[in-house]
């Protein structure tokens, strides 16, 4: 951005006050290092034991190319198992090949859903490559690795494959969702069922593909004593419009009346239109709700995140650390990108006790287009709940160590998906380690204010190029009144609608003077809450 439009948003900042900043309960401090001879990964799943770390499956290179015959290619398979030490700096590692072919393959998938119990990490489902089918898959298993035993043989070099079991069952054929337990009941929220080679022209062309999502949350109890896996399905949900997501973040939460739950956050993509949802769904332990007076601008794909709870406030924060969203903070203005690009953004949602949530822009970010598909590996020893959320409350004064970011797709550009030929983007081999600071009083985080509002606002495409879609919720029969404004504060079009009614609505408008602009401001006003939004011009 050139330093003339970097000063005119800052002069939009002064007129609309899009953010405001509010001291922080706490802060958050990272600190990157890597280590030697280790290699870089994405998408992956991971176990603990004795504060080392287990590495299964996901990708050794960066978002995956447009081409059918490029896409998820067999060099990008991870075929090892790794063992981390994140402490000591060391790696160790062991080839899949001694497994029998349906472990195998296995684990050497993509977005597998995962969830350590004990000892034992259970792996559902992911997406790559069969020998056995002769194309790429979703596999329709569920393995059991039975973490410190695997680790030990693997660091002594010794064969593992009596470690670990696997079992069969068409309801686990998931990939990119998310696996989290309530209580003791597991929780398989969202995802897809892709079979055959990607092809972002559709399924009806070129090789051609399936792709189903789950449009679910699918419940069980699994049994395990360390031979036989015994699973007991029980009734979920369906709802094909707002559990309609895959390769996002599924959270534990302490909700508000105490018990615990799980939180979806945004997740892809819309039934009705290729972009990130920006409610989310809570889930308790026997139903779900999504929340359409949230908005979360950033942070919409899988990446690392940390949920951490005040009992004392009764105040759930979840803080998410970079990957790809719609949108992003220029100056204080949250700017809407649809090509949803790579992000450095570190963002935290807190919900408070009577249940409203907002988001918030952490002063920090990540050392640079980070995030995406990365996972965050806490220490094992943090006051923490039973569900994995960690106590605030707890935590002394000063500096916490919590744990470690890694891996993670890599990109040189915020958008490079229709240019990439596989060099613009690598899996991380970045760790970072990441720290929490309670108490610092000088600690303050921005307030998106839009993330509270009832509007729902979506404009469409950005960037556009005369011809806007403007997609809203209105909440009570209120005028509406739209304007676009230059960036040094001209008024270019304005238009008033009365008497619109509650419900979603949608709009279409020409402005065919917009070309001439680089960039412009768009006011959407009601008698109760108004939101702005700053759109790029371009073809």
């Amino acid at each position: 951005m050139n330093i003339k439009k970097m000063g005119l948003y800052f002069f939009m900042l002064l007129i609309w006050g899009n953010v405001q900043s509010q001291t922080s309960p706490f802060s958050i401090s990272i600190e990157p290092f890597k280590i030697p001879g280790l290699g870089g990964i994405q998408s992956f799943a991971f176990g603990r034991h004795d504060g080392k770390w287990l590495i299964v499956g996901g990708r050794l290179d960066g978002l995956h190319q447009r081409q059918p015959f490029a896409s998820f290619d067999l060099a990008g398979h991870n075929n090892q198992i790794f063992v981390i030490d994140p402490v000591a700096r060391q790696k160790w590692s062991a080839p899949l090949s001694s497994l029998t072919a349906g472990i195998r393959e296995q684990l050497k998938s993509t977005n597998m859903e995962f969830y350590q119990q004990n000892n034992f990490l259970y792996l559902i489902g992911g997406y790559g490559y069969s020998e056995t089918l002769g194309d790429h898959t979703t596999f329709e298993n569920l393995t059991a690795i039975d973490v410190p035993s695997v680790m030990k043989a693997i660091i002594d070099g010794r064969d593992f494959t009596s470690f670990i079991r696997q079992i069969r069952d068409p309801l686990f054929q998931v990939a990119g969702g998310r696996l989290e337990k309530i209580e003791d009941v597991y929780h398989l929220v969202g995802g897809q069922k892709f079979i055959g080679r990607y092809n972002p022209m559709g399924p009806a062309h070129g090789p051609g593909f399936e792709q189903e999502y789950t449009n679910q949350i699918r419940k069980f109890k699994l049994m395990d004593n360390g031979t036989t896996i015994t699973i007991d399905h029980l009734p979920g949900f369906t709802d094909e419009q707002q559990l309609h997501r895959r390769d996002y973040n599924v959270v534990p939460q302490i909700l508000p009346d105490g018990q615990f739950g799980l939180t979806a956050f945004s997740g892809v993509f819309q039934k009705q239109v290729d972009l990130p949802f920006l409610n989310c769904v809570n889930i308790d332990a026997t139903s779900y709700a999504v929340n359409d007076n949230f908005v979360q601008h950033y942070n919409h794909y899988h990446c690392a995140n940390i949920p951490i709870f005040s009992a004392f406030g009764n105040e759930m924060h979840t803080i998410f650390f970079g990957g790809i969203a719609q949108f992003y903070d220029s100056s204080g203005i949250l700017v809407q990108d649809n090509n949803v690009p790579f992000v450095k953004t570190v963002a935290r949602v807190t919900r408070t006790a009577d249940g409203s949530m907002a988001e918030y822009k952490l002063p920090v970010e990540l050392p640079g287009l980070l995030g995406a598909g990365s996972e965050f590996i806490p220490l094992e020893n943090l006051p923490r709940y039973e569900n994995s959320v960690l106590k605030l409350d707890d935590f002394p004064n000063g500096v916490t160590h919590l744990g470690y970011i890694f891996g993670g797709i890599s990109s040189a550009a915020a958008n490079v998906f229709w240019i990439n030929d596989g060099s613009q983007s690598v899996a991380s081999s970045q760790l970072i380690k990441v720290n929490l600071i309670k108490n610092q009083s000088t600690a303050t985080d921005e307030l998106n204010r839009h993330s509270n509002g009832s509007l729902q606002l979506r404009v469409y495409p950005n960037p556009n190029n005369g011809f806007l879609n403007m997609h809203f919720q209105i909440i009570q029969n209120t005028d509406i009144q739209i304007s676009l404004w230059t960036l040094d504060g001209r008024k270019l079009d304005e238009e008033t609608k009365m008497n619109v009614g509650k419900g979603q609505h949608h709009i279409e408008k020409r402005f065919p003077d917009l070309m001439k602009q680089q960039a412009i401001l768009l006011k959407f006003e009601t008698s109760y809450e108004r939101d702005t939004r700053v759109l790029l011009v371009g073809e």
